[in-house]
């Protein structure tokens, strides 16, 4: 596995991610060594989702106004119906993903995280995968849709739900391992 040592990863999550989604990556890249983020609107605590019901809550370490891509190496974007659409709704979470392609830096979106990156207006002709109910969104937005486990695409990685998290992990992993990808572009 690869060495994370001195790579800082933000998750961004807000009320109602998918906990798996949150939790599992969280682990795999503190596993590899990152130190790991969870960046969410508002200081305390957001709350998970799990079978259809809310579950546990977790702890905020940063907020979007107190940090910026600068802090980070990459950008990892849980997924869960009601996250990604209150986030996509928020001008600054919408910026500060957007701001992470500028950079040529890695960005990881799995399930319904994905609809944050057409908000962010860079999908144009880049190769992805998502939940199946959203593929409209995403080749609306100019992506090129695939039904794949996980999709690598200069740096963006993405996959479509919990069952392809193992997969999505070991490519996020690598993805943030490698580095700055100069076609990883907004």
């Amino acid at each position: 596995m690869e060495n994370l040592n001195k790579k800082t990863v933000a998750i961004l999550a807000t009320n109602g991610f998918e906990e798996s989604e949150l939790k599992s990556p969280k682990a795999a890249l503190e596993k590899a060594g990152a130190e790991v983020h969870i960046v969410s609107l508002e200081s305390g605590k957001i709350k998970s989702w799990k079978d259809g019901n809310w579950s546990n809550s977790y702890d905020v370490d940063k907020t979007l106004s107190e940090i910026s891509q600068k802090d980070y190496n990459a950008l990892m974007l849980p997924g869960g119906q009601i996250n990604p659409d209150l986030l996509r709704k928020n001008k600054d979470a919408v910026n500060f993903v957007k701001s992470f392609f500028e950079n040529h830096k890695p960005v990881a979106a799995i399930c319904h995280a994905p609809w944050l990156l057409a908000e962010a207006g860079v999908l144009e002709g880049r190769k992805i995968t998502s939940y199946d109910s959203i593929k409209t969104d995403m080749i609306n937005a100019g992506a090129n849709w695939v039904d794949e486990e996980v999709v690598v695409d200069s740096g963006l990685v993405t996959s479509r739900s919990p069952e392809d998290l193992p997969a999505f992990n070991a490519k996020l992993v690598e993805e943030v391992y490698e580095g700055k990808h100069e076609a990883q572009v907004a």
